[in-house]
């Protein structure tokens, strides 16, 4: 299993489709707080559909609280600013993606204390500022699940 951590997300309705995209592909979601929203607005819920409860989503206070809950798992952040392509990484199960808020990215500092081979990014034209959160999060999720010959999924 994957899992998807989102810092500080802003707009519910993306994770509302990252949440369908966890139940779907199996994957745990990391919610790091603060959010820009309700759990519990429309836009989430509608975005999700059904499928909240069929996910397995753990809220963290803050980054630091999410850090000391992991365990030995690798963590891979995506973001406009790395120069290693999401698909030269050999994914492996428990691996967890990490995104930043749509708005801004994930904080430099944060980055900064992963290791410059965990830190990725999706091509794009030199001209595009950044890709949909859920879109990429889908993109990256897909790859591994690929790489790992899509186990557990039918």
């Amino acid at each position: 299993m994957f899992q998807i951590a989102l810092y500080q997300p802003e707009i519910p309705p993306n994770t509302g489709n990252i949440i369908r995209l966890c139940a779907n592909a199996g994957c745990k979601l990391h919610l790091i707080h603060p959010l820009g929203f309700s759990m519990e607005t429309k836009q989430l819920r509608r975005a999700g559909l059904d499928y909240r409860d069929l996910t397995v989503v753990k809220e963290h206070e803050s980054w630091e609280h999410f850090l000391e809950e992991q365990d030995t798992h690798r963590i891979f952040a995506f973001s406009t600013k790395a120069e290693k392509n999401y698909s030269e990484v050999t994914y492996e199960a428990g691996d967890i993606f990490l995104f930043g808020p749509e708005t801004r990215g994930l904080p430099e500092d944060l980055m900064s204390k992963l290791p410059k081979e965990q830190l990725l990014r999706l091509p794009m034209l030199a001209s595009s500022r950044s890709l949909n959160l859920s879109n990429t999060v889908a993109i990256v999720t897909y790859e591994a699940l690929r790489q790992t010959n899509f186990s557990g999924l039918q």
